[in-house]
């Protein structure tokens, strides 16, 4: 059954990110447990408020892209642990200048099975590194990036954080990235979790 509970886990977080980026609430929904938890550059807290603020978002006409690719799953009894590459892309609009942001990062996923069924019920984005493009190039985006003081954030979400400061958003700290104590911490808790401690 492990290859078939490996299997079950890895789908389910493909159907994630398709229903995340199609605005297929209901199916989003699904995809956690109803106590559900994520914690990502933007928004940390319980899934079912993550999937509100998913939804005026797209109503606005936010869009992202998450091209997922395939997961490491280790399964334990009804307990799994998986970790997801993924590359975030992400269009908006800074000073009336269209820009693409393009984020490498890792999905870590808590899964359990309950009733018969695998849900996330805890995700957390790790960053890695990211870059800011404008759509088109520009002297004047130029000038926002010469005067941006994109260097007091950690170099792995570095561009992330500036767009979402742009767009009028906060940072929902602390937001993990490799060699970052809470990280370290991160990962101790979900591989003790899945051993049953």
């Amino acid at each position: 059954m492990t290859h078939v509970d490996k299997q079950d886990c890895a789908d389910l977080i493909q159907a994630w990110g398709l229903a995340r980026d199609q605005g297929r609430w209901a199916e989003l929904t699904a995809t956690f447990a109803p106590d559900g938890e994520i914690a990502i550059s933007w928004f940390r807290g319980p899934f079912g408020d993550f999937v509100e603020h998913c939804k005026r978002s797209f109503a606005a006409g936010v869009r992202s892209k998450h091209l997922i690719l395939p997961a490491r799953v280790q399964v334990t009894g009804e307990r799994a642990v998986a970790e997801t590459n993924t590359v975030i892309l992400v269009r908006q609009s800074i000073d009336g200048i269209l820009v693409d942001l393009t984020s490498y990062a890792r999905f870590l996923d808590r899964i359990e099975r309950r009733d018969g069924r695998w849900m996330i019920v805890e995700r957390t984005a790790i960053y890695e590194q990211d870059r800011l493009d404008p759509v088109e190039p520009s002297p004047a985006f130029d000038a926002i990036m010469k005067n941006a003081e994109v260097t007091r954030f950690p170099a792995p979400y570095r561009y992330m954080a500036f767009r979402l400061i742009a767009a009028g958003r906060t940072l929902a700290s602390p937001i993990h990235y490799d060699g970052a104590a809470e990280t370290k911490e991160l990962y101790a808790r979900y591989h003790a979790w899945l051993a049953g401690m």
